[in-house]
């Protein structure tokens, strides 16, 4: 059964840095591509990031390009996401996920996790 555990959320004030974690499991998840999406009260889940199987190639949304920075760790099924420059707008639930193709769209990834809260004082 896949599993996809995140980790590493909390309170942080605004110009400061966290970094998440997404264990994975269930899976030989160097041959999948891994996201991370994030949603915010009343609105839809938003892409961030994505990493493709090898950790070649990556991809982030306009609102975090710059400040994020996601990878991975195939030997240890993890993967990553440094948050740097926090501002109040990244105040969401932050949601790993994993599929074959490293897309932007939340219907690209089939499996996902529960989701861990970051929440960014002004």
């Amino acid at each position: 059964q896949v599993q996809l555990v995140e980790s590493g959320g909390g309170l942080v004030q605004a110009g400061g840095s966290l970094r998440l974690s997404c264990a994975a499991s269930g899976r030989t998840f160097s041959m999948y591509a891994m996201g991370w999406f994030r949603q915010a009260p009343g609105k839809e889940r938003e892409f961030v990031a994505t990493i493709s199987r090898s950790g070649g190639s990556t991809a982030y949304a306009d609102s975090v390009k710059g400040r994020f920075i996601i990878s991975r760790d195939n030997a240890k099924n993890t993967f990553y996401l440094q948050m740097n420059t926090l501002k109040p707008e990244d105040t969401a639930v932050y949601y790993c996920a994993t599929g074959r193709l490293a897309g932007t769209r939340v219907s690209s990834y089939d499996y996902w996790g529960q989701g861990t809260q970051v929440t960014v004082s002004s």
